[in-house]
């Protein structure tokens, strides 16, 4: 691919003043090249940005070819914050100026939890599309609605599972999945640990009804992994338990959360917390097992605590070996997918139907759980 891209450059080098030179240039994807820019793919914008996942979210759509356009928030502080990192961002006075722009194809979210699926809603009836942070949904009113809306007009609502999509060594390991690696897949298990620190969370972090519960917030992106490597397409709840055990402070608050899973491709158990020690040099020691028939793989997401302070590091042990595989030279390809399907109307990122159907398992598993012993 490197020699492609010399010989191409070489081409445009000597062929610019062309016209063969110039329609070369026109079919080129936006990088600067000779002095060249192309047009962006798609514009974007951002509505309300409660959470610094939007950083992460703006990234993979700038990766993607999307060129941001402007962004609205209530809050000074944040909107401060975000123009400081993406001044390109012109500030909008309201939420409707950015859902009346007619050259806005995509808005970005990462609001309030229980105010995203109701933006999400308002998104797709002015006929754009819709990238949201997790959770993407906190009730399973809204998810009802969100379907209703959707089907009718065909717009794309899409959750940013991040743990997935934003982490190379979770790409790479679909990658060794597909390829028979280690067999068929029996069962996944995803560890979703974070740090609290309560003293830079704001009010609405500690209110269940605005944040929904700990298995409806940081378990989605556990049950979208359960159902990528798996293959589910149906997948049923088996049992979910959630406990405050150590913030009796927050009586509206979860610390822990574990859940068991069983779809029509395999099984899965996912248990997710609020207790990474400081002394961890990350915000929290996520991992996921992939088991399968031949084989397992391990994917340590933020650091590797006996080896590595980094991330995206994978370990595939199989009947002919046991690999340590660094993926930080990984790619990304989320945000150029969920352009593509901007553009073409079409499901290379992640279908409609998984999304959403990660997001319903989430919000059964947290409605039905069974409340944890806090002397446990």
């Amino acid at each position: 691919m490197k020699s492609l891209f010399s010989s191409r450059r070489g081409f445009i080098k000597n062929s610019a003043a062309t016209a063969t030179g110039m329609m070369l240039l026109s079919s080129l994807p936006k990088k600067s090249i000779a002095g060249f820019v192309a047009e962006p793919r798609i514009r974007f914008s951002v509505i309300n940005i409660n959470h610094n996942h939007i950083n992460g979210m703006v990234n993979a759509m700038i990766r993607g070819g999307g060129q941001l356009v402007s962004v609205y928030a209530k809050e000074p502080d944040l909107l401060a914050g975000f123009t400081r990192a993406f001044p390109q961002a012109k500030v909008a006075k309201s939420q409707q100026e950015i859902l009346e722009d007619n050259s806005i194809q995509l808005i970005l979210s990462s609001g309030i939890p229980n105010e995203r699926a109701p933006l999400g809603v308002e998104v797709m009836k002015h006929g754009k599309d819709y990238l949201v942070d997790k959770p993407g949904i906190t009730t399973l009113e809204q998810l009802a609605e969100v379907r209703k809306v959707q089907k009718e007009t065909k717009r794309i609502y899409s959750i940013m599972y991040s743990e997935r999509f934003e982490n190379k060594a979770t790409v790479k390991a679909g990658e060794l999945v597909k390829a028979g690696a280690i067999g068929k897949v029996v069962q996944t298990i995803g560890m979703g640990p974070h740090r609290i620190n309560p003293a830079s969370r704001p009010e609405w972090f500690w209110d269940k009804k605005k944040y929904g519960g700990i298995i409806t917030d940081i378990g989605s992106h556990q049950f979208d992994q359960f159902l990528f490597f798996t293959g589910s397409t149906e997948a049923e709840v088996v049992a979910s338990q959630i406990g405050n055990v150590n913030h009796k402070d927050k009586p509206d608050f979860e610390d822990f959360g574990d859940v068991m899973l069983r779809g029509n491709g395999g099984a899965g158990y996912i248990r997710v917390d609020w207790f990474t020690p400081d002394g961890l040099k990350s915000w929290g020691d996520g991992k996921l097992t992939i088991l399968g028939t031949e084989g397992f793989i391990e994917v340590r997401k933020n650091i590797d605590i006996d080896r590595f302070d980094s991330g995206n590091h994978l370990y595939l042990v199989n009947n002919k070996e046991t690999r340590h595989i660094d993926c930080n030279a990984e790619t990304l390809p989320f945000g150029t997918l969920l352009i593509d399907d901007i553009l073409n109307r079409t499901e290379t990122a992640m279908t409609q139907a998984h999304c959403l159907l990660a997001t319903e398992l989430a919000l059964k598993a947290q409605k039905n759980a069974k409340w944890l012993n806090p002397t446990i």
